[in-house]
């Protein structure tokens, strides 16, 4: 007599540990790959000119705008319909995944016109002007124009994800990845019927490899069962779904955005300090990335389990959830400091000779050694959080974190003080732990309340 087959789309009985390991590790390689994606980009951009490899990094907060917006509708679907999952009502988790589908693309077709619109006064006010100004919109121009394949990547994945399949998106992340080695010099230089495009065919690229894997994804979610119209029924647009969706994911988006403003505020002070300052980091945030991969990997993971056990009232796995998410953060990320701090010369050479890019990154990463556990910290109990249906402390956690508490700390130590660029390596780390204290402080005190409300 053979044993049923295990479902591992139901993440509310297995042991914790094993569905942190089916979750995240599928979810930290792909996020490896997307990383490398990234590198990759910055190294080709290297090879045009210092300005160019600026020019990306300056247009890396305005992309984060597209990433934020679709990722937070993503990750509040994803508490939607994992919630249904785990409460076992397919039929509502199959309705809010169309009617998510078709609420992005009002969100694509916002962003395509509010990206071609204001790029160029965001920019502006960034500090790029003339032919560093030029070289900023060629390449968001395009990623702006053709979003759509963006938004889809995530807004499918959302289906996958819910269910515990990460492995899909890994597989497109690693597939493209592996493709964009030979599509960046190819559309930068030209040949075989490509004019050479520049920092420009650095995005073409990204928009035909995203537009590869967002048709994969698609045809994934679509073997899920959850892609269902019900005979068109769930295709009609449904005010309350949709407003179900904002309230779960524009929290989500917010909390996203915050990011990007913390690096709109960032390069707003580091362009201060010339272009080599906003090469340096850049490229610092791009090794950044590469270390925080297990960060990525366990925060899918804890919004993920949490959200299905959450529907089905099982609120003692959702704490055992985030214990053992900041657990395997320590393991992960802890040794990793070490490297990071004494090889941060080498790490930055990678990608750039220029010395004083160099010399700028290597004093960032030396510090930032010290602050990457307070990510896990923070990322892992917000996931949680919004896993739980509580998106809104992300938001405000991310702007004290990201906005205010720069803009006030930064402008103290660089404008009034006269302090150098280091003074704002120092000011991240302090922001940063202080976060992770009332992150984890108010995770816990969430669970507490949701365990008295249970009885």
């Amino acid at each position: 007599m053979t044993a049923p087959a295990l479902d591992k789309t139901d993440l509310t009985s297995r042991p914790i540990s094993e569905v942190i390991r089916q979750v995240a590790i599928p979810s930290s390689v792909g996020f490896f790959f997307h990383t490398m994606f990234n590198v990759v980009d910055t190294w080709w951009a290297g090879r045009i000119d210092t300005h160019a490899q600026a020019a990306l990094a300056l247009s890396l907060p305005v992309f984060f705008i597209i990433t934020a917006l679709a990722s937070g509708i993503g990750t509040g679907s994803t508490a939607l319909m994992g919630s249904a999952l785990g409460a076992k009502d397919r039929d509502r988790a199959a309705l809010t995944a169309v009617q998510m589908l078709s609420f992005g693309i009002f969100v694509s077709a916002f962003l395509a016109w509010f990206g071609l619109t204001f790029s160029p006064a965001i920019f502006g006010w960034l500090g790029a002007e003339g032919q560093y100004l030029e070289t900023c919109l060629a390449y968001m121009n395009p990623i702006f124009a053709c979003n759509v394949s963006t938004v889809a990547i995530y807004l499918f994945n959302a289906v996958l994800q819910s269910q515990g399949d990460t492995a899909s998106l890994r597989n497109v992340l690693c597939f493209t990845a592996a493709l964009n080695v030979v599509l960046d010099p190819w559309f930068i230089h030209g040949g075989f019927g490509l004019p050479a495009m520049g920092l420009a065919g650095v995005a073409w690229a990204t928009v035909v490899l995203q537009s590869l894997g967002a048709v994969y994804l698609a045809f994934k979610a679509r073997r899920t069962g959850l892609i269902k119209t019900a005979r068109g029924r769930n295709l009609i647009p449904r005010p309350r779904i949709y407003a179900e969706i904002a309230h779960q994911g524009f929290p989500a988006a917010l909390n996203s955005m915050t990011i990007a403003l913390g690096f709109f505020v960032i390069f707003r002070f580091v362009s201060g300090f010339g272009p080599e300052a906003s090469a340096a980091y850049g490229i610092a945030t791009r090794i950044d990335q590469i270390v925080l991969m297990p960060t990525i990997g366990l925060s899918v993971a804890a919004l993920t389990i949490t959200a299905q056990n959450f529907g089905a009232g099982k609120i003692d796995r959702v704490r055992e959830n985030l214990r053992r998410n900041l657990i395997y953060g320590a393991y992960l990320l802890l040794p990793l400091s070490v490297p990071i701090f004494l090889f941060a010369e080498p790490l930055m050479r990678i990608f750039t000779q220029d010395p004083a890019v160099v010399a700028v990154g290597a004093g960032y990463l030396r510090i930032d050694a010290f602050t990457l556990y307070g990510y896990v910290a923070i990322f892992v109990p917000t996931s949680v959080l919004q896993g739980m249906k509580r998106p809104l402390f992300a938001i405000w956690l991310g702007l004290s974190r990201q906005v205010a508490a720069p803009l006030l700390l930064f402008t103290l130590f660089t404008q009034v003080l006269d302090y150098p660029i280091t003074a704002l390596w120092f000011s991240i780390f302090a922001i940063v732990w202080i976060s992770a204290v009332i992150a984890l402080w108010f995770a816990r005190r969430t669970i507490r309340k949701a365990e008295a409300e249970k009885g």
